[in-house]
């Protein structure tokens, strides 16, 4: 079972940067791909970057590509999220996710994941 922690969010002026970290504790195994979904008050939640931690490969959503990057430190089991160009519309409890299973393409959608953190609030000030 996967236990994941979310850090990182804050206030931040629109413009700024924030970087959100995902730390990832494993009982038998690592999971296949960790990803970043949001939601805002009154809001589906979304999701917003994926990657696979074996390989690397990563994924973002229209909405952030370009401003966004994700990352992660295997020798930490933690995943980064650093946003860039924040706009007043990224507001959101961003919370991170675990696929425990490999999968042929890049999971997007909110029921391919497996396991939740609680989530961090990020506030962008306009």
């Amino acid at each position: 079972q996967v236990q994941l922690v979310e850090s990182g969010g804050g206030l931040v002026q629109a413009g700024g940067s924030l970087r959100l970290s995902c730390a990832a504790s494993e009982r038998t195994s690592s999971p296949y791909a960790v990803g970043w979904f949001r939601q805002a008050p009154g809001k589906e939640r979304e999701f917003v970057s994926g990657i696979a931690l074996n390989g690397g490969g990563t994924w973002y959503s229209e909405s952030v590509k370009g401003r966004s990057a994700i990352s992660r430190d295997n020798a930490k089991n933690t995943v980064y999220l650093q946003m860039s160009s924040l706009k007043p519309e990224d507001t959101a409890v961003y919370y991170c996710a675990a696929r425990r299973r490999a999968i042929a393409r890049r999971p997007t959608a909110e029921d391919e994941y497996d396991y939740w953190g609680q989530g961090t609030q990020v506030t962008v000030s306009s």
